[in-house]
């Protein structure tokens, strides 16, 4: 094993500091006054199994160009180290888990200090890593990487029971697809969940599953002096007595202390005379810090062993450790939400040599003088260069990108019309085309992103032959795989999308290069992933995924195929601007704007138009459809293209009596347009009104409202100026291939009474027509229902009903 190369005395120190600071964090935090009743929570114990892997890596391993998913019960950890570095303020640490102070988990867009990658929603925060690492290769082979450095390592600090998610060993085959390289995962084997200790033979299952999966595996089990008593007389079965010793006893003799192991070694190994002496050298409390050396807690080992990596294979580094080391609540079962009593932070306290008054100042308690506890901080190669958060140009934006592919009166769907925007781009050479990249799980072809790979091939670090095509094999797929490549085929795990996207979205402050990433999938398995979306969300990704086909378009396939709650998803999910077109210049307009929003970064004032935040930009999903439509001709509009942007335009634009309006979202509208004109000769002022944006309608609405609340009365949103000029005594009706709620609440914006008609049950298989006339969404039965609204019912469309 390589001699550690940190100045391991101060590592000692700071592993003190850090320990003492998350501990009394925590305290603290419990302490405040409870105003509503409700626990404010924190996690001594598993922040203290991690103090010491995390002091070895902040303070001696890392490099700048290194990214760290840091175990979510570490955050008290991660903010203590920020602290002492400069980097988080002292009030977001008396306020940790209170309202604008340090958070919970730790957060990129919530948090002051250097967060990497968000951690919270278990096994996520792990699952990125490799992405992240493919992202990096991805820069690399285009030739952009701005720092010049060797590639950075992507590490995920893991709590052992974030091994139970199954997503990680999705992300695990991932990677192994892929030839994953620079990715750590340092596992804190510390055998206790939130209910328990874990079960006996883990370790064995974890090691044979890495290995499977190409990863080299590094166990940190004993700790330097442990390994020193193992070469001593007697050694050799105090390590066979160890390495038996199952995990609930080595917690349970942790908690207890030095008397219990050596009642319990002496009972166990009998008097052997060698391995007998060599307990009885040691006193209770010199026995106790023995047995409590686990690799895990060994900064010596710790440095030598993250020092002497030479190679960028991935490695899972298993590390023993103990689940509150270093506390009182060192071992016991119930610790995971456990605090320490008043009594034993004081104790804790003196232990830690930390004077009543200054518990929150730096460098309290510390052997060694500030000047030269600073003078090492400031010479830490990972914050040599401070915030690692980088900024990259924005990509111009062709305006023919928003021109539609669609002629009128083509029959089309807005799927296909996504393939040939893209594939339309892809013929170009501009920087938009050089940075898109797409990705699916399973689903390219079937997505209609075969023309575009066809263009732009398979991105793999190594270049690999189409051997269909060298073999004159026909194929409508022409895909190579090579550097210069542009699409990450994905295997058919959904979470796994929606983790690369995360990453890729990531890239321009990660890496510091503006990529552009597009995720295709079937539209109901966003559900599946729907963990990791609201994750990549939460992060402030940046990329467009699209859910197709939507609603019932796949009615062929049963129920199971078919998505109802994907609009409400779009609508409540946040970071993310959802749209569901009908047509394809709506699409053409959209997704040039689409590349525009996501390269936002402003400071989030409102658009007085619209009153959303769209400076602030974020990432958009688009509901599409393989239904193909007949495309409009359109009157001349000079405001048509932020009417579409901006959530509804008016297809027929109602007359000054009207008594019926018709509100469609997505490729009903053939459907409602025909409604429209079976009663236009008893509803001649009749309109319809196109809704390409319940999400952007709505949020714009509730954000006049808000306005309302806060005293500017003349806040009017794009909703209130549509629907504003309606007679009182109009109605509404509207009509989606999803859940009817996803425009029930139209009826709210100005008091007009509203009719919602959509799918809220698992459908039969069938064709679409059938199933629209099942659901009630066909012509005849949104006729129906909006002549029942009105006075003077229509027999003609009674007598079609019957028909």
């Amino acid at each position: 094993m390589a001699r550690a190369t940190g100045d391991l005395k101060m590592l000692r120190r700071l592993e003190k500091k850090i320990l003492w600071l998350a501990c009394w964090m925590i305290d603290q935090a419990n302490r405040r006054e409870k105003v509503d009743g409700v626990k404010v929570g924190g996690h001594q114990a598993s922040s203290a199994s991690m103090v010491s892997l995390m002091t070895a890596l902040y303070f001696d391993v890392l490099r700048p160009q290194d990214r760290v998913a840091v175990k979510p019960h570490a955050s008290p950890v991660f903010h203590a180290i920020q602290y002492l570095m400069g980097n988080q303020t002292l009030e977001k640490l008396e306020n940790f888990r209170g309202y604008h102070g340090a958070q919970s988990y730790p957060s990129r867009t919530k948090d002051v200090d250097d967060v990497d990658f968000s951690t919270g929603s278990v096994g996520l925060g792990v699952g990125i890593t490799p992405f992240a690492s493919l992202i990096q290769d991805y820069i690399a082979a285009k030739g952009w990487s701005v720092t010049g450095e060797k590639p950075g390592r992507m590490i995920a600090l893991v709590g052992d029971a974030e091994l139970d998610e199954g997503n990680v060993y999705e992300a695990l085959q991932e990677g192994w697809k892929h030839d994953l390289r620079n990715c750590w995962w340092i596992i804190d084997y510390n055998r206790q969940s939130l209910d328990g200790v874990v079960r006996e033979g883990l370790y064995d299952r974890i090691e044979t599953v890495f290995k499977a999966f190409g990863w080299d595996v590094v166990t940190l089990k004993y700790g330097a002096l442990q390994r020193a008593a193992f070469e001593e007389l007697g050694g050799e079965a105090l390590k066979e007595w160890i390495d038996a010793c199952s995990n609930q006893l080595y917690s349970a003799l942790l908690f207890q202390g030095g008397a219990a192991w050596r009642k319990r070694l002496h009972d166990d190994l009998g008097d052997q005379g060698k391995v007998s002496a060599l307990i009885d050298r040691r006193s209770n409390d010199e026995l106790s810090e023995l047995m409590n050396n686990l690799g895990g807690h060994c900064l010596e080992t710790l440095s030598e062993t993250f020092n002497a990596i030479d190679h960028d294979r991935p490695i899972a580094f298993i590390a023993y450790t103990v689940k509150g080391h270093g506390t009182p609540l060192a071992g016991h079962k119930d610790n995971h939400s456990g605090l320490m009593t008043s009594a034993q932070v004081q104790a804790f306290q003196e232990q830690m040599k930390v004077r009543p008054g200054r518990e929150w100042e730096r460098f309290e308690g510390l052997d060694g003088s500030a000047v030269d506890i600073q003078a090492f901080l400031d010479s830490v190669p990972f914050f040599a260069k401070g915030r690692r958060r980088y900024r990259a140009e924005r990509i111009e934006i062709p305006q023919t990108v928003a021109v539609s592919p669609g002629a009128v009166r083509e029959e089309t769907s807005t799927q296909a019309a996504f393939g040939r925007i893209l594939d339309g781009i892809g013929k170009s050479d501009s920087e938009l085309a050089a940075r898109i990249v797409t990705t699916s799980p399973d689903v390219t072809v079937s997505t209609n992103l075969g023309p575009w790979v066809n263009r732009r091939q398979l991105f793999a670090r190594r270049e690999l032959a189409d051997l269909f095509r060298d073999q004159r094999i026909p194929s409508a797929q022409k895909w190579d795989f090579s550097p210069k490549g542009q699409h990450i085929e994905l295997g058919i795990a959904e979470m796994n999308l929606f983790l690369l996207l995360g990453a890729a979205g990531l890239s321009h402050s990660l890496f510091g290069e503006r990529l552009l990433p597009i995720g295709t999938l079937y539209d109901p398995f966003v559900s599946r992933g729907l963990d990791a979306l609201n994750y990549a969300c939460y992060q402030d990704a940046r990329f467009i995924v699209v859910g197709t086909p939507s609603g019932i378009s796949l009615s062929s396939e049963g129920g199971a195929h078919q998505s109802i709650a994907q609009p409400l998803i779009g609508m409540s999910q946040d970071g993310l601007a959802s749209f569901e077109p009908a047509f394809a210049d709506e699409l053409a307009i959209i997704i040039g704007w689409a590349f525009d929003y996501m390269q936002r970064d402003g400071d989030g004032d409102p658009d007085e138009h619209t009153w959303l935040r769209d400076e602030t930009g974020g990432s958009v999903y688009l509901r599409l459809s393989t239904r193909q439509i007949e495309q409009p001709g359109r009157k001349p509009n000079p405001h048509f293209a932020q009417e579409v942007i901006d959530g509804a335009t008016w297809l027929k634009e109602p007359g000054p009596n009207a008594d019926l309006i018709i509100a469609y979202q997505g490729t009903v509208a053939t459907e409602a347009i025909a409604a429209a004109g079976m009663l236009a000769d008893r509803r001649r002022d009749i309109g319809v009104l196109s809704i390409t944006s319940a999400d952007r309608l709505n949020a714009g609405w509730q954000a006049a409202q808000r306005e309302h609340a806060r005293g500017n009365l003349h806040a009017l949103s794009h909703a209130e100026r549509l629907l504003g000029k309606l007679p009182r005594h109009c109605r509404i009706v509207t009509v989606i291939d999803g859940h009817p709620a996803t425009l029930s609440w139209l009826g709210g914006v100005m008091g007009h009474k509203t009719v919602s008609l959509g799918v809220e049950h698992f459908g039969q298989t069938g064709t679409v027509k059938d199933l629209y006339r099942h659901y009630g969404i066909d012509a005849a039965s949104i006729a129906e229902t909006a002549a029942s609204l009105t006075s003077g019912r229509s027999e003609y469309v009674t007598s079609l009903r019957a028909g």
